[in-house]
């Protein structure tokens, strides 16, 4: 009876320092949270390699596996050794792998850089004209009407008075400063690619000891908690998988088809004369690509888009907003749902609040990956929320909780 007090006075001992503890730890996080700030920044900016390398592997992991089991397949016929024929297949999923990386990586700057380059000469060449026309167009519209063209005459001289002030005064006195600015921008730039390469060899490490490394992770969890609370963490780690992979790979993939579509229908609209759409590559890379990002992708991509061929053609520009408008309710309402499926099964108001919040807090990478990381969390929400029900003898039933009639607001 003696030893049984003595452990309960123990727990409690234990629980109550673990408690003091955690709120000190908080409490100093709060005093301190510009330096932790700052040092967090300072480890993930030293594991940007890692980081990489381990998301181009996870995205490539699907592509390793399939290659991989496909070889070993075939080597096993013909040779006697599983060892080396396994050794052989994870050489060429590897190959694979990196292939087909640098061959995305490559096509879309090859597909980009010349066009965007195309298409900044074709705006600075025509700019000149344009802006002769939109004169000649105002002076017609404006004739007769000495009130107006005096108050644009003087919005002119004002906006060339302001631009002359700000070469004046603001470029020359700072231009060591901005040459300074934009050597830091190429060093950055190198050091991109620097984290990059680094990166890939990140890559190729992870997917050839990833059959020894989730085990080893897996072991040390079950080491680490009891077995119950382990079976729960390993089962909730292959939710995660699941709803990360299957969402993003998913979106990628319907994000390449609505890419491909824009280029055809476009190339093929031009091709017949319907339409005299410019920069179609370029547009449809960057509808493309904003369009893995989940309800918002469609307007990132088509804002720059429109404002780019309005520079050559305002009714173009016109025409593409409605086009896209059209192809984003395609893929919105039958592609989407198609590959993906409801992979997440959050509501649209907590796709938009979780694409808000965790584009706010880490940018563009945040929009990509907030939806499955929500539905992550409302998964583990209502699980801990039924489990503390059900130690309260209360049901889990979402009819139980409805308003009644004298609780109706």
């Amino acid at each position: 009876m003696k030893e049984k007090k003595w452990n309960q006075y123990v727990a409690w001992g234990i629980t109550a320092f673990a408690v003091i503890a955690a709120s000190a730890g908080v409490i100093f996080l709060l005093i301190n949270l510009d330096a932790v700030s700052a040092a967090l920044s300072m480890v993930i900016g030293i594991l940007k390699p890692v980081i990489y390398g381990t998301v181009m592997a996870y995205l490539l992991s699907p592509i390793y596996n399939k290659v991989s089991a496909f070889t070993f397949r075939r080597l096993c016929k013909q040779c006697r050794k599983p060892a080396a024929a396994k050794r052989w297949a994870k050489a060429a999923a590897t190959l694979v792998s990196v292939v087909v990386l640098c061959a995305v990586a490559v096509g879309l700057v090859a597909m980009m850089l010349p066009e965007l380059y195309r298409s900044i000469m074709n705006v600075v060449n025509s700019l000149p004209e344009n802006i002769s026309r939109f004169s000649a167009w105002m002076n017609q519209e404006l004739s007769g009407q000495s009130d107006y063209q005096q108050a644009l005459l003087l919005l002119y001289q004002n906006a060339t008075s302001f631009f002359e002030d700000f070469l004046n005064n603001t470029v020359r006195p700072n231009l060591s400063r901005i040459i300074s600015q934009a050597y830091s921008g190429v060093a950055s730039v190198l050091m991109w690619f620097y984290d990059i390469a680094i990166g890939l060899i990140v890559m190729i490490y992870l997917l050839n000891i990833k059959e020894v490394l989730l085990p080893q992770f897996k072991k040390l969890i079950y080491a680490l908690l009891p077995t119950d609370w382990a079976e729960r963490t390993v089962k909730e780690l292959r939710y995660i998988h699941e709803v990360f992979g299957g969402f993003i790979i998913g979106k990628i993939v319907d994000s390449l088809i609505i890419g491909l579509m824009c280029f055809t229908i476009l190339s093929f609209l031009n091709m017949v004369g319907i339409l005299h759409m410019p920069y179609v590559l370029l547009v449809s890379v960057i509808v493309g690509v904003t369009n893995v990002i989940p309800f918002f992708g469609p307007f990132i991509g088509a804002i720059p888009s429109t404002i780019l061929i309005m520079l050559s053609s305002p009714l173009q520009g016109l025409y593409f907003l409605v086009f896209v408008f059209l192809l984003q309710q395609f893929d919105g309402n039958f592609l989407g749902p198609k590959i993906l499926g409801d992979r997440t099964g959050i509501s649209s108001f907590w796709v938009l609040f979780s694409i808000l919040l965790f584009g706010g807090l880490f940018g563009f990478a945040g929009m990509i990956i907030a939806v499955p990381t929500w539905a992550v969390f409302m998964n583990l929400l209502s699980k801990i929320s039924a489990l503390l029900l059900h130690k309260k003898g209360l049901p889990g039933e979402l009819s139980y909780y409805g308003a009644k009639k004298k609780d109706e607001i």
